[in-house]
């Protein structure tokens, strides 16, 4: 198997158990406004796991410490929207919502604005086909589906 698509099985698992493990960790902290303190711990993770890879990285020789300006501003810019979402799915389940209605919305939609920003990015220059507005009939389609027929 490709190491990519091991790396998306991976990521989908990890996503797919993100939702439900916060809605649990702001619990777990007990009494009212739990959901910075949730917050500050998803951080403190990204941060620990980003600081242990790298320099393990760059210890083995896997990856050079080289950076530039602009990796860094765009590498730091996607941080922020990353952590945007985070606190996202953590206010949405602070104010009621919860794991089985936020995630299949998120991550129905999620990809949808990932196409868009990806084609602007890329300046694609050829008009989608239908099959693509198909497509994002069917992620809406599907997240419907999945709400409506959710396990009781």
């Amino acid at each position: 198997m490709k190491m990519w698509v091991v790396s998306v099985i991976c990521t989908v698992l990890c996503w797919g158990v993100y939702v439900p493990t916060i809605h649990h960790g702001q619990m777990a902290f007990g009494g009212k406004n739990t959901a910075f303190r949730a917050f500050l711990f998803v951080g403190l993770a990204y941060f620990l796991s980003a600081a242990f890879i790298l320099t393990y990285m760059t210890v083995t020789k896997a990856e050079p410490m080289v950076l530039t300006t602009r990796g860094m501003a765009l590498s730091t810019l996607a941080g922020l929207f990353g952590a945007a979402g985070a606190l996202g799915v953590i206010m949405a389940l602070k104010f009621g919502g919860t794991p089985i209605y936020v995630a299949p919305l998120v991550f129905a939609g999620a990809p949808i604005v990932n196409t868009f920003v990806s084609m602007i990015w890329s300046k694609s220059k050829a008009f989608p086909s239908p099959w693509f507005f198909f497509g994002i009939l069917l992620a809406g389609v599907g997240a419907a589906l999945v709400l409506r027929f959710k396990p009781a």
